[in-house]
């Protein structure tokens, strides 16, 4: 008797939520999933922890991207995304490979690469079209866990030090003359304080992880990118700040693309 071969037939677009857009700007949410999807085996170590509500702060954040197009120039320009379903105990796709599944399941790996290839596919898609490339990978970090002593901020910028910006290191007095800068700005007009943006104290600052490490302007040219960590009182528990921040975050990319290839990121 002859055993059977069963074929199982895979969408991705189960796990992984992807859409192109029409401005050079992709947004990137790796750990806001919360299906628990049964057919994937857990990974065996590392943290499982989810990102509550970057994916819906991410939705508001494009939504109100468009809205500003749309208000200037009645124009339906919008950036790219790629939000992932799949709860990070399962997958961390802001890890590498060895790192991010358990490496016997061939379905995440499936997945993992695919994450990872429309990632790359956005990127060479912006350069060739726009001739630039801006990811902003969406996390999220709670403040009470925050080292002791270090000053409390609502958002943190990771680029590993700049690298994730630009090819070669830039003068000091240069660092501040780049799109992390005008957020840092931005920010500390409206007094939401932000990290890093304070000469004094002690700050709580991440390089950022694989993605922007990966993706950024260290390995490809004409690409930049920055992880963007926000506080839980900014997703979770303070209505007026959200509003506020993303507000003014939507702007700063509007004005950024508003001229479409005319501008230059820097």
């Amino acid at each position: 008797m002859h055993s059977e071969l069963k074929v199982i037939f895979v969408n991705i677009n189960d796990y992984v939520e992807c859409k192109r857009g029409t401005i050079p700007l992709i947004f990137s949410v790796p750990h806001g999933g919360t299906n628990k999807f049964d057919n994937i085996p857990d990974r065996m170590s590392g943290i499982y922890g989810v990102d509550k509500d970057t994916v819906g702060l991410t939705i508001d954040l494009i939504q109100k991207i468009n809205e500003l197009f749309q208000l200037a120039s009645k124009d339906t320009r919008t950036p790219s995304y790629l939000i992932s379903k799949i709860q990070r105990a399962k997958i961390d796709f802001n890890r590498k490979e060895s790192e991010a599944y358990f490496l016997k399941s061939s379905l995440a790996k499936r997945i993992y690469r695919s994450y990872h290839n429309k990632i790359y596919r956005l990127i060479n898609y912006n350069i060739n079209n726009f001739g630039r490339s801006l990811l902003i990978d969406i996390h999220g970090f709670e403040k009470a866990k925050r080292p002791i002593g270090f000053r409390d901020v609502e958002l943190v910028l990771g680029t590993n030090n700049l690298d994730s910006m630009f090819p070669k290191k830039l003068p000091k007095k240069d660092r501040g003359k780049n799109f992390r800068g005008k957020i840092v700005r931005k920010f500390n007009e409206i007094n939401i304080p932000i990290a890093p943006g304070h000469h004094n104290g002690r700050e709580y600052v991440l390089t950022g992880g694989y993605i922007i490490q990966q993706y950024g302007a260290s390995r490809i040219k004409e690409s930049q990118t920055i992880q963007i960590e926000f506080s839980d009182t900014i997703r979770l528990y303070d209505e007026d700040l959200r509003e506020k921040a993303l507000n003014s975050l939507a702007y700063l990319f509007f004005e950024e693309f508003y001229l479409g290839d005319k501008r230059d990121l820097n």
